[in-house]
């Protein structure tokens, strides 16, 4: 049998005694595959590597080793928050890597968003790369490969490794949620005790803010979306709509415009919201936010983010736009 298919009788899981089943059942096959060796994992603080770390802790503990590289394409608060949770408190053996300058200096001057895409992408293999070469005795590389991974990739993924790290590092793989649906995988963190922050946490695309500060990024603009962003979210979450709505965030474009502020003229960017739902990501539609609220958000934004006089929301769904804008 194909153990990348999922069997026609597995049932889904889609309550907390289900959940506790298979993270049982995961936590032998586990400590059979893996035995007293030591398994390195890219800890990125997103759903499905985070709680693959969670589910590997409680059946290796520090046998695990985690990577969480800062490459300063997070939003607010979220490096912080995977040293919270893992090292604080579930004691994992993490390693933090800041490398911010590395990567904001690698991307300075590049607007083509496929380059920038690149770039990040081979940045952190390279990172992660030379920190798995500090580390000794490790034979296995987890991954939060799930299911939709293998469907779409018609099982590359499950053959190669999700994230494209380097095949010279010569692990083998440890995939525990391999056969689970998104859904199922964020009842499992639930029920391993993962904070909703985490568990809940929204669609973020691979490159972060890179792209969604548009065009070349500079760290003033890349600080404006992060700061944007914050507000947004909270904003969202006080007003009802965290969970409601699929996706939410900011964007800044790298264009400037006039405004006036505190009586004086100013010559800075905009931002721009975008706020959508959809069932696939084929196509989506926008959310309908009350103008009070958006009123609300746009001064805050205007008044606590440095560098921003104007607020704009996105009304395209896709098609014919797409939900990102790089």
């Amino acid at each position: 049998m194909d153990s990348n298919k999922r069997p026609e009788n597995m049932a889904r899981i889609d309550s907390i005694e289900l959940a506790q089943k298979f993270i049982s059942e995961q936590t032998e096959q586990i400590l059979s595959q893996v035995k007293d060796k030591k398994v390195l994992l890219a800890l990125s603080g997103g759903v499905d590597s985070s709680v693959v770390a969670a589910l590997l802790i409680k059946a290796i503990g520090k046998q695990l080793v985690c990577v969480h590289v800062n490459h300063g394409l997070l939003r607010k608060g979220e490096p912080e928050q995977v040293i919270r949770v893992f090292r604080d408190q579930m004691d994992a053996n993490l390693v933090y890597v800041d490398a911010v300058d590395r990567f904001l200096n690698k991307l300075a001057g590049v607007s083509d968003p496929e380059q920038k895409r690149k770039i990040i992408g081979a940045e952190f293999i390279r990172v992660f790369e030379e920190e798995a070469k500090k580390l000794e005795g490790i034979e296995f590389l987890a991954q939060g490969t799930i299911y939709p991974d293998i469907i779409e990739s018609d099982g590359v993924k499950a053959h190669h490794n999700v994230g494209g790290l380097p095949d010279d590092l010569k692990f083998s793989l440890v995939e525990p949620l391999k056969l689970l649906y998104k859904d199922e995988v964020r009842i499992v963190g639930k029920t391993l005790g993962l904070p909703d922050a985490m568990v809940y946490r929204q669609p973020f695309p691979g490159p972060g803010l890179g792209v969604r500060c548009l065009g070349a990024i500079t760290r003033d603009r890349l600080e404006a979306v992060r700061e944007s962003d914050a507000i947004l979210r909270e904003e969202f979450a006080k007003n009802g709509l965290e969970g409601k709505v699929w996706q939410y965030f900011t964007v800044v474009p790298d264009f400037k415009s006039v405004g006036v502020k505190n009586g004086k003229r100013t010559f800075a960017y905009p931002v721009i919201i975008r706020a959508v739902n959809t069932v696939d990501a084929m196509t989506a539609t926008v959310e309908n936010i009350s103008f009070d609220l958006l009123q609300h958000i746009t001064n805050r934004i205007t008044n606590e983010v440095e560098g921003i006089n104007r607020v704009m929301y996105d009304l395209t769904p896709k098609p014919c736009a797409t939900i990102e804008w790089e």
